[in-house]
């Protein structure tokens, strides 16, 4: 048989239409907005005139997309259910933005028109505190945008072999660059909302029901599985401690949630798309995700991945195990629907942490330190440009999409959460305080992380590198403080 017909055999001619389709309208959605952007603000912002329904999509369409997806899917296949409790602290920070984080911010964007997240540290700290901020939080969505891009990778690996990885990095980076970087947040958010309704309907509709039915029901998956797989209690408090400091977090430093709160039209609509966000991250997502790791963890162990070679469960990547699952049960014609849904929910997330990591390039280095004289809407794409490759190139040195994924939030956290926090206090507090906040944290994460994972030290108890960095900004911030009480920015 020659690659042609063996590509046909696993992927229909149908499943190919209904993919091609799919990505043509993506990047027709792009062109769409191409037409009728009017300036930067519009670029990044769609208008600040976007309603809560949209943005809410989008929210959760951007923090669990399609990296968390392959990586709720690896966690199910290798823990079972208890996996969901990634995804509950993502509730939690979701919640938590809304009641104190959106109410002081919003006011704030639509009063000194924000267009980063590094506006609102600058309007606290100065110039330099927000350059520094603007370059961890590029640094971090670099990270995540190639994240998702070694996702579908993964993805296109599994259900084509006969593509080579490198070549799916390409091919995937080069769509949604295009598309991101023509349209701009309105693309973004359009896009997340049907690619995550896409999504939904496809795991509740499809994915699930074909993969339960084709593992032999609830009494093959007992028979196939370890008890603690199907409880919700097989998990130690050390993981809860590291999933909770890694990504509630998250919600009071991303570049692309506080992007969201400037575009929406109100307080009321953001809170609301906040409180809509959280409940699709746990318990809808968070079990979806890991209901079909455990099929693929029970396929895996009937051997149905056998022909495929992945004789041995235990060897294989658990984040290859949802991927397989589709590609071995779904029938001709239904798998370009499961792979549109995700692509669908990988392209959400990597346009908005594509364009977040794009306007702090433009808007908080290259703008705020001169090099560039002006902000225009020619320079926002050929930036968003730069970073895609950028990230395409990054991701082709990497294999696990869900340790990118929390290395990035954790460097983030780790520089950018206590300075935020600071803000909100009754008290001003100095530029110092915060940039050694930001380089301290920051620096400890990332330096830990490399000294761990050459297995050189292993931190106690097991926790996050990010838990200690995050004690070491909190030392530094209080120290700074109290050396430099009387200079604070009086803007």
């Amino acid at each position: 048989m020659g690659v042609n017909e063996h590509l046909v055999s696993i992927m229909s001619t149908l499943d190919i239409i209904v993919f091609g389709l799919y990505m043509a309208g993506m990047i027709g959605i792009g062109l769409y907005f191409f037409r009728r952007q009017e300036s930067e603000e519009d670029f990044y912002l769609g208008g600040r005139q976007m309603k809560s329904w949209h943005i809410g999509l989008s929210v959760v369409a951007t923090d669990v997309g399609g990296g968390f997806s392959i990586g709720l899917g690896g966690l199910g296949f290798a823990m079972g259910l208890s996996g969901s409790w990634m995804l509950f602290t993502g509730l939690l920070g979701a919640w938590l933005s809304a009641v104190f984080l959106i109410p002081r911010v919003k006011p704030l964007s639509s009063q000194f028109r924000f267009l980063t997240f590094p506006d609102f540290v600058g309007k606290a700290y100065g110039r330099n505190a927000a350059i520094l901020a603007g370059i961890i939080s590029a640094v971090g969505y670099l990270g995540f945008t190639a994240s998702q891009i070694l996702a579908g990778a993964k993805l296109a690996a599994a259900i084509v072999p006969e593509v080579q990885t490198t070549v799916a990095l390409i091919v995937i980076g080069v769509i949604i660059v295009l598309y991101t970087s023509m349209g701009g947040m309105k693309a973004v958010v359009y896009t997340d909302t049907v690619q995550w309704i896409i999504l939904m309907v496809g795991l509740i509709l499809v994915g699930i029901p074909v993969a339960y039915t084709a593992v032999g029901g609830m009494d093959a998956i007992r028979a196939a599985l370890p008890p603690e797989h199907l409880t919700l209690t097989a998990i130690g408090p050390v993981d809860l401690v590291n999933w909770a400091v890694t990504i509630i977090p998250i919600w009071f430093v991303a570049m692309t949630l506080y992007q969201r709160i400037y575009a929406c039209k109100s307080v009321r609509d953001a809170r609301r798309a906040w409180y809509l966000a959280g409940l699709f991250e746990w318990p809808i997502m968070a079990f979806m995700g890991v209901i079909l790791g455990i099929l693929g963890r029970v396929a895996a162990q009937q051997g149905l991945f056998a022909p495929m070679g992945f004789t041995d469960p235990g060897m294989m990547d658990a984040e290859m195990g949802l991927p397989l699952l589709l590609r071995t049960v779904l029938p001709a014609g239904v798998m370009g629907l499961l792979l549109s849904a995700y692509f669908s929910a990988i392209m959400s997330t990597a346009d908005s942490c594509l364009l977040a990591a794009s306007g702090n390039v433009l808007s908080d280095i290259l703008a705020k330190t001169g090099l560039i004289a002006g902000r225009t809407d020619r320079a926002s794409r050929f930036v968003t440009l730069t970073v895609g490759i950028a990230a395409v190139l990054l991701a082709s040195s990497m294999t696990s999409v869900l340790d990118l994924m929390l290395h990035s939030y954790a460097f983030m956290v780790s520089g950018l959460l206590v300075p935020v926090l600071a803000i909100f206090h009754p008290r001003r507090f100095p530029p110092m305080a915060a940039i050694a906040a930001m380089l301290v944290g920051g620096c400890t994460t990332v330096g830990l992380s490399i000294i761990v994972n050459a297995e050189l030290l292993s931190l106690p108890l097991g926790l996050d590198p990010n838990v200690f960095g995050l004690a070491a900004s909190a030392a530094a911030f209080a120290f700074v403080a109290a050396r430099h009480s009387g200079s604070v920015v009086t803007t």
